[in-house]
């Protein structure tokens, strides 16, 4: 047996109640020849120590075979990231091996986020008439603009002024768009619900219940209906009209994918106002907008609604503070006039999250006030200019409001002279 067993070598590899089965079993044996190899147990060590008589232990030298190979590279790798082995990892007398295996964390990124400069104050939304406001709404499960993309006055337009009159931007078609653009806090989904077949009566109950004579409806893109809600707008816009004449409507659309003919089912419904924003200037339209919108579009949607409804007024708006210059708003303004839009509106873009475009400037009051005038000496009806104004700002409802009433009376007055 120790002839047959002089070459004998037993590899012990980890911590196995088998590997010191066997070395207590060659013990018995006299098997003079072990070599151990890798990180053998300390209780199979104890186990061979304890033995009655002393085993001579030698080591065979041979070519290293592959799994040695892997071994030695194993163990040059743990003494380089000092990684440490299976009983230093156990034992709880030993503390705790914070191991580096060359992974570094990636470097934040810094938040260029402008703070807000003091100019920017709204009213908050807390009075009576904004809780009645809402409460309607939530009633009639109707959506507003005023929410859906987090206008900040809000608290102004549903709180009413002295006369505690209250306007609020109905938007039909449901709350969610089917366009992504990079400014807009409205949720967005390839697939929206259906349209509600009831919502024209809903929105004719809740504006007779606020007892308004002029009212903003906008709507969501709806690109995944054959005629991307146009029908569905004009049956609105005539259910407020039946129900009350003399209710001035105003109507902030989509671009319908440019398709004209929807425009014109729109423009032809009776409404007294066509708005359609232009939202920034030609050279950053790509990366404010979808890109399906487009700035050739939206010109070409605002000068239809004249060639089908010379009546109506047309309006748009352009967002400042998103890394426009001032040759680039001239530019606009001349193309708008060039489409006989007859109302613009500036107001400051606020991010409505961190996920979307960041703000590049804040523009002063001053600088408004500027594009105001420069606006009025271009042949614009009329220019709302402010930080906080809106496309559907109640100071340019009140405007728009006496503007087509004393249209109307003079038209009247020629009429029957």
């Amino acid at each position: 047996k120790r002839r047959r067993a002089k070459k004998l070598t037993l590899g012990l590899v980890g911590n196995s109640e088998f590997g010191m089965i066997c070395a207590a079993h060659l013990r018995r044996n006299l098997v003079p020849s072990v070599a151990f190899i890798g990180n053998t147990s300390s209780r199979c060590s104890s186990v061979l120590s304890q033995s009655a008589r002393p085993v001579e232990v030698t080591v065979t030298k041979s070519a290293p075979s592959r799994l040695e190979a892997l071994r030695a590279t194993l163990a040059a790798e743990d003494e380089v990231n000092d990684t440490p082995t299976l009983m230093e990892f156990a034992s709880e007398e030993n503390e705790v091996v914070k191991v580096d295996y060359g992974r570094k964390k990636a470097v934040a990124r810094r938040r260029n986020i402008l703070p807000k400069p003091k100019w920017l104050k709204a009213q908050p939304a807390t009075s009576e008439n904004y809780k009645k406001l809402r409460s309607t709404v939530r009633e009639l499960g109707l959506a507003t603009v005023c929410e859906e993309a987090k206008c900040p006055n809000i608290g102004e337009c549903w709180g009413g002024g002295d006369d505690h009159t209250a306007t609020a931007t109905i938007m039909i078609m449901g709350d969610t768009c089917t366009r992504g653009c990079s400014f807009c806090a409205v949720k967005t989904s390839r697939a929206p619900p259906p349209l509600d077949p009831n919502e024209p009566e809903k929105v004719a109950t809740a504006i007779t219940k606020w007892g308004l004579d002029y009212v903003v409806l906008t709507s969501v893109d709806r690109d995944d209906l054959a005629d991307q809600g146009a029908n569905h707008f004009r049956e609105v816009v005539q259910r407020l009209k039946h129900k009350n004449p003399s209710l001035l409507v105003e109507a902030l659309t989509p671009d319908f994918r440019g398709e004209l003919d929807m425009v014109e089912r729109v423009a032809t419904s009776g409404l007294d106002v066509y708005a359609h924003n232009i939202e920034t200037v030609e050279r950053l339209q790509g990366r404010v907008r979808d890109r399906r919108a487009g700035y050739d579009q939206s010109l070409s949607v605002l000068r239809h609604v004249k060639t089908v409804n010379d009546h109506a007024l047309t309006k748009t708006s352009i967002m400042l503070g998103l890394g426009e210059t001032d040759e680039d708003i001239r530019a606009t303004m001349v193309d708008l006039r060039d489409a006989n839009v007859d109302v613009l509106t500036f107001g400051q873009y606020l991010q409505p999250s961190r996920k979307h475009i960041p703000v590049k400037e804040y523009v002063t009051p001053e600088k408004y006030q500027e594009w105001q005038e420069e606006g009025e000496a271009m042949g614009f009806k009329y220019v709302a200019s402010g930080p906080l104004v809106r496309s559907s700002y109640k100071a340019g409802e009140f405007f728009l409001k006496n503007y087509i009433r004393e249209r109307d009376g003079e038209a009247q007055e020629a009429s029957s002279a």
